[in-house]
């Protein structure tokens, strides 16, 4: 009787295990796995199973358009963001906003596959099937391993190092390595995977193994490390030299005034100077000193960057009428800027264009200009004339001052009539914390001198230059222009801050505790330097701002924010055909 309720109890236990995965698990799957089981059984195993996906079921990851991705153009190294620094946070900023771009840092693949149970299969080597298989695998079993193809790679990489460094009278070995690695480097090509290598390819694996170690015997440990260490310095070195002439090549192109750009100004100059003087006078002269109308101040020397400034504030303004452009350059451009708006005349907008040879009482001042390192870029005259903005505008009480590497996409009337609360400046911000571009004024600003350290907050917020809507009243009640002088003074004399970027700290130090800032819509920066943009930000913005050294008039220019720039100019015109001036 014992016996037999063991015999119950055993042949209960084996029905148990039959029924309850067809009950948990489901019918289908569990005759699969013990089909696959009677089969492993029934065949010598040579290799344990691979686990594959099909090519065609894995999941596609989109990336980067091809409007976003800016791959075809030049990688290059940002040495000028309006004088911003480097910061990282504005990078991890960017990264996070376009982690899918791979035009940027991206590695496409530290980004997860996602693969659902339905492109999971099974590869059984030995007679090539392929099952599908809905269960969910262990994870472990579902990775492609590709460890022989790793291996293989660096075979052939410590061949070619053999090859490199080999020393006399091991040439028969060597001759046997270089056939070996040539062979290992056509079998390999390609293979992504072991499941992609041959037996073959896996036998000679083993035969280049055996001649690496025989040649190795044949090194030094410590003559090949010298000698690894020489053309590690030697490589560095030349990394160096690539990096330095590149930093030269990118600012050449920035400083140069390119040949098209030459032959624009020179034809401008030369039809201007053909007309007479009456005829060289624009219109509506009348209205330049009017309070009432809304005054925008642009100093460049830049044809083009102006004509973009001008068409595309009065593409979307309201009240055209009403606008009133104060273009100051310098004598030699001021012919061609000149002309170039009497024959393309904005309507019944007011340009008004000055020299700043002609303020006779800007001499006067102690300037500071030669303190940069002779790029015109920062030591121009034009780039200090904001700080005297109430001498060159005595009769205006406001103005809105605009970098000329700017566009418009909005009226400007809201920005116009902002309150600025008692302050003199209204600006965008550049120190939200997690919003791109983020510094703070102890970047750019050495505080350990005791004047500034007392004077000034280090955590202070910073703001961006190029839209930048000034109060010309309070500037005159608080006599900045004084303080600009007392603070460029000091920096003549002290190492305060960077020349080459000193008009954001003298501006900083100027109009500190004066400052509004305003809706970052207002102005967007980055178009000139930073490919992560959001689009959204950009189509939102007021006004867009090319800050940096990629300019949208240059070649070096990002791809794809240049229409933004381009589609205010009219590339038929016969000056700009004439020129070879082209989209």
């Amino acid at each position: 009787m014992k016996l037999i309720r063991q015999r119950i109890l055993i042949i209960s236990l084996l029905f148990i295990s039959l029924v309850a995965p067809l009950i948990f698990l489901g019918r289908r799957e569990f005759l699969e796995d013990l089909y696959r089981v009677i089969q492993d059984g029934s065949e010598e195993l040579e290799e344990p199973n691979q686990v594959v996906h099909k090519e065609k079921d894995v999941s596609t990851i989109s990336y980067s358009s091809n409007e976003n991705n800016d791959a075809d153009e030049p990688r290059i190294q940002v040495f000028e963001r309006n004088g911003f620094g480097h910061d990282g946070r504005q990078d991890e900023d960017a990264r996070k906003k376009y982690s899918s771009s791979t035009d940027e840092d991206t590695n496409v693949h530290a980004i997860p596959h996602r693969t659902s149970k339905e492109n999971i299969s099974v590869t059984n080597r030995p007679s090539d099937r392929i099952e599908d298989h809905h269960h969910l695998l262990n994870p472990h079993s579902q990775e492609v391993k590709n460890q022989k193809v790793r291996e293989i790679k660096d075979q052939i990489l410590m061949a070619k190092v053999y090859l490199k460094f080999a020393p006399p009278g091991s040439n028969s070995r060597l001759k046997e390595l270089e056939l070996q690695m040539k062979e290992m480097e056509r079998a390999v090509e390609g293979a992504t995977r072991d499941l992609d290598l041959s037996r073959s390819v896996l036998q000679a694996m083993r035969h280049m193994e055996a001649s690496l170690s025989s040649v190795g015997r044949a090194f030094s440990d410590c003559s090949l490390v010298s000698k690894l260490q020489a053309v590690k310095r030697k490589t560095e070195e030349q990394v160096r030299s690539q990096r330095s002439q590149a930093t030269y090549l990118v600012h050449l192109a920035v400083r140069t005034a390119q040949k098209s750009f030459h032959c624009l100004s020179m034809r401008l100059t030369a039809e201007y100077f053909a007309l007479r003087p009456e005829e060289r006078k624009l219109p509506n002269e009348n209205k330049i000193h009017h309070p009432d109308l809304y005054h925008y101040a642009v100093f460049s020397d830049n044809v083009l960057a102006c004509a973009v400034v001008v068409n595309s504030t009065v593409s979307t303004a309201k009240e055209p009428e009403k606008l009133v452009f104060h273009i100051v350059t310098d004598s030699l451009n001021l012919p061609a800027i000149s002309m170039w708006f009497l024959i393309n005349s904005p309507g019944n907008v007011t340009v008004h264009i000055q020299s700043i040879d002609n303020f006779e009482w800007l001499s006067k001042y102690n300037t500071f200009f030669k303190n940069g390192n002779g790029d015109p870029r920062y030591t121009s005259e034009l780039i200090y004339l904001l700080f005297y903005l109430p001498e060159i505008f005595p009769a205006l009480n406001k103005i809105v001052v605009f970098d000329h590497d700017v566009v418009v996409q909005q009226d400007l009337g809201g920005l116009w009539n902002t309150n600025l609360k008692g302050n003199v400046i209204g600006a965008v911000g550049t120190c939200q914390e997690g919003k791109a571009p983020f510094h703070r004024i102890d970047a750019f600003i050495n505080f350990s001198d005791p004047l500034i350290g007392r004077s000034f907050d280090v955590n202070s917020c910073t703001w961006a230059f190029g839209v930048n809507l000034f109060d010309l009243q309070q500037w005159r009640t608080h006599n900045l222009t004084a303080v600009y002088h007392k603070y460029s003074q000091m920096g003549s004399k002290k190492p305060l801050w960077n020349w080459n970027v000193a008009r954001m700290p003298l501006g900083w130090l100027t109009f500190y505790n004066k400052t509004e800032l305003l809706d970052r819509r207002w102005h967007i920066l980055g178009l000139g330097h930073n490919s992560g943009v959001d689009r959204n930000e950009i189509d939102q913005a007021a006004v867009i701002h090319y800050d940096g050294i990629r300019k949208p008039w240059l070649d070096i220019a990002m791809g794809r924010y240049r229409g933004y720039w381009t589609k205010f100019l009219d590339f038929d015109h016969p000056f700009l055909q004439q020129c070879n001036l082209q989209v």
